[in-house]
């Protein structure tokens, strides 16, 4: 059975190994729907062949086979890969209002039609017309895709906050402007300054802008850090308490901090 899969198959046939996980995870998560007597399983697309392995391990129990229902992918904002927190290319649904917004607005145009059709409840007809419009060049692409980013946020907060998302999104990317509302953190619950100095790098690690020291220093090498508004450019960049002080310190074009 589990050689039907079309890829252990493909493996198979030319000699390729197959680990023995590999076969053991369809067959653990076949026995979850025996476990519990499942009558229905969801699951995404990738996940059609684990879900039939579940029917078929019931049979074998004698239970009567789950119906498995399944749901196309939504790729992540780099518009290629699946939707996942460990490749930094997600929207977590408790982040905040103005996080949402920006990274929806940050997808490519290519999955405009995507989101629209699994995330939100447009009428088909409705998502036919837009599709329509911004292939034919009617529609900016800009522009359905902020409509887009409204109804996410209104889904998970509220109409108010989505329209605050978006002034807060105009006020940043459109106008140059610093956010209404930034994050404060105080220097000495995170850094210890006794020596009157902060590597650049370990400073982005400490504040949480960055999660490892590699991280930051890609972010630095990037020109992506800015301080006050000004580029870091030097990634051995020391800077002592009175630098530090109230500056606004800003990773990529939507996190920033307002050190005190």
């Amino acid at each position: 059975r589990l050689l039907e899969r079309d890829d252990f198959q493909k493996r198979f046939r030319s000699g390729l190994p197959i680990s023995l996980l590999e076969f053991l995870y369809p067959i653990m998560q076949a026995y979850d729907s025996v476990a519990i007597g499942a009558d229905v399983e969801l699951g995404g697309t990738e996940q059609k062949f684990n879900l039939l392995v579940g029917r078929g391990l019931q049979r074998e129990y004698g239970q009567e086979p789950q119906i498995i229902l399944t749901m196309p992918l939504l790729v992540g904002t780099d518009g290629v890969n699946k939707m996942s927190k460990s490749l930094g290319n997600y929207i977590g649904v408790s982040e905040d209002p103005q996080q949402i917004f920006g990274k929806v607005m940050s997808i490519p145009d290519s999955v405009i039609i995507d989101y629209l059709e699994l995330t939100t409840d447009l009428d088909p007809q409705e998502i036919l017309r837009l599709k329509k419009g911004m292939d034919e060049g009617s529609l900016n692409p800009g522009d359905v895709k902020r409509m887009l980013s409204r109804k996410i946020v209104q889904r998970f907060y509220s109409e108010e906050k989505a329209r605050e998302a978006e002034r807060e999104f105009n006020q940043i990317f459109r106008d140059h402007e610093l956010p209404s509302h930034i994050p404060e953190l105080f220097l000495s619950s995170v850094i210890d300054l006794s020596d009157g100095k902060i590597w650049i790098v370990q400073l982005l690690r400490k504040t949480g802008l960055a999660n490892t020291n590699s991280e930051a220093r890609r972010l630095v090498e990037q020109g992506g850090v800015k301080i006050n508004g000004e580029t870091v450019a030097d990634v051995e960049l020391e800077l002592n308490q009175d630098q530090l002080k109230r500056s606004i310190l800003q990773v990529g074009k939507r996190r920033f901090v307002r050190l005190i």
